[in-house]
């Protein structure tokens, strides 16, 4: 497609598409902690347990890259 490889565009989806969706789903919870009055400590465990997976995917993708895999 376009000159590029299916892995250069996997590649691409991967890093940017799931940035995007990641930053996306950051603004849900923020906008769910709005709305819902929670507070500093509500506001907090709304994105340390909602956001702890795509904490983990990033580790993941850092751990990737400094260990050259």
């Amino acid at each position: 497609m376009f000159g590029f490889t299916e892995e250069q565009v996997s590649e691409f989806g991967i890093t940017f598409g799931l940035a995007a969706f990641i930053a996306y789903m950051l603004f849900i919870v923020w906008n769910l902690a709005r709305k819902s009055n929670a507070g500093r400590f509500g506001t907090f465990v709304l994105f340390f347990v909602l956001a702890f997976g795509m904490i983990g995917f990033i580790a993941k993708s850092i751990i990737q890259y400094l260990l050259g895999i």
